[in-house]
């Protein structure tokens, strides 16, 4: 393997390590000086039946996702071989439950487009960072999608033995760029576009992903009252008006 060049080590060590800053500063400043902004801003008032099909297909989905990727990424391939897990196991095992979290992470993320597209109200609420995350994220999926398909299964790269020790070399510091420059094409895509999206995090909805409920457990009740003629008797000196 050739030693990186300079766009390389731009690529593939000065971009990822400027995005991690962005994305640990960003957080810290959002919290600090947006805190009620710190939400998912959510549109389900304006609609809600498209919302309860496309939601819960996306979150499930991409929580499989994301713990598929700490397994492929985080754990190396000579551990895996040490339980007893085959490459051919392995990578049929990624395929298939793979497929299933990715085919259920695309629908629900294409419904929610739409949904977004085509209701009025909701479209009106949809801010320009809006669209800029749901393209980032259908690029990061449906690149990951496609090389893990095209590129891994039937092509034959083994991630594990180059993006995922990268990876690893990353969080060491000692990150060869050379790995990720030997990547296929698709993967490069998929990468730098998780890199950016990364970046872009702090300053969009997707904050909500580090807000824990946790107030619910202990607040007390919220007490809802009637407001029919029963239990909310006509005040005096006030005459009821029929309209």
């Amino acid at each position: 393997m050739s030693s990186p060049s300079a766009l390389d080590t731009l690529l593939w060590i000065i971009i990822p390590y400027l995005a991690l800053a962005v994305f640990i500063l960003g957080h810290i400043w959002r919290y600090r000086y947006d805190r009620f902004g710190w939400t998912t801003r959510s549109s389900q008032i304006y609609e809600s039946k498209l919302l309860r099909i496309a939601s819960p297909m996306f979150h499930y989905g991409i929580i499989a996702v994301f713990f598929g990727h700490a397994v492929g990424l985080g754990i190396p391939k000579s551990w895996t071989e040490a339980v007893g897990i085959t490459d051919a196991r392995y990578h049929f095992m990624a395929i298939t439950i793979g497929l299933g979290a990715a085919i259920a992470t695309v629908g629900g993320l294409a419904i929610l487009i739409f949904r977004r597209r085509t209701n009025k109200r909701v479209f009106g609420a949809t801010t320009k960072l809006d669209k800029l995350m749901y393209f980032m994220l259908a690029l990061v999926i449906l690149a990951g999608t496609y090389s893990t398909i095209v590129e891994s299964a039937l092509g034959h790269y083994d991630y594990r033995e180059g993006i995922s020790v990268w990876f690893r070399q990353f969080w060491a510091f000692q990150p060869d760029a050379g790995l990720m420059a030997a990547a296929p094409p698709g993967f490069q895509v998929h990468v730098m576009a998780a890199i950016l999206l990364f970046a872009l995090w702090p300053f969009t909805r997707l904050v909500h992903v580090f807000t824990v409920p946790l107030g619910y457990v202990t607040r007390p009740y919220i007490v809802y009252r009637s407001k029919d003629e029963i239990r909310q008797p006509q005040r005096r000196g006030w005459e009821k008006i029929d309209f």
